[in-house]
């Protein structure tokens, strides 16, 4: 009885696993684009923390995919509420100058 030869060159393995934290700077990322983003700076450092850390891995670890869109989003959402807050300002003000200026 004849055996198969052995096959030849490295076994395959899987994908690396993913960042501890690449889930959750995804949907932090998300939370802060879409409904509250006050969470989008979090997104934003936690993110590019992840970041420097898969580079860092040479490989080992993976998820930089779904980190960077988190971050992306994260600086989108951090842009959107210093508009914000600098709108609210705006209004703050304007209503200030507007009243000071009828009640003269």
């Amino acid at each position: 009885m004849s055996y198969p030869p052995p096959a030849y060159g490295y076994p395959a393995y899987g994908p690396p696993p993913e960042h501890p934290q690449a889930t959750t700077v995804l949907i932090l990322g998300i939370v802060g684009m879409m409904f509250c983003q006050i969470c989008a700076p979090f997104a934003w450092i936690l993110g590019r923390r992840a970041l420097n850390e898969i580079d860092a891995s040479g490989g080992t670890v993976g998820g930089r995919s779904n980190v960077m869109v988190g971050y992306v989003l994260g600086i989108i959402g951090s842009v959107l509420l210093i508009l914000m807050v600098l709108g609210i300002i705006a209004y703050i003000v304007l209503i200030v100058v507007l009243v000071g200026s009828s009640s003269a």
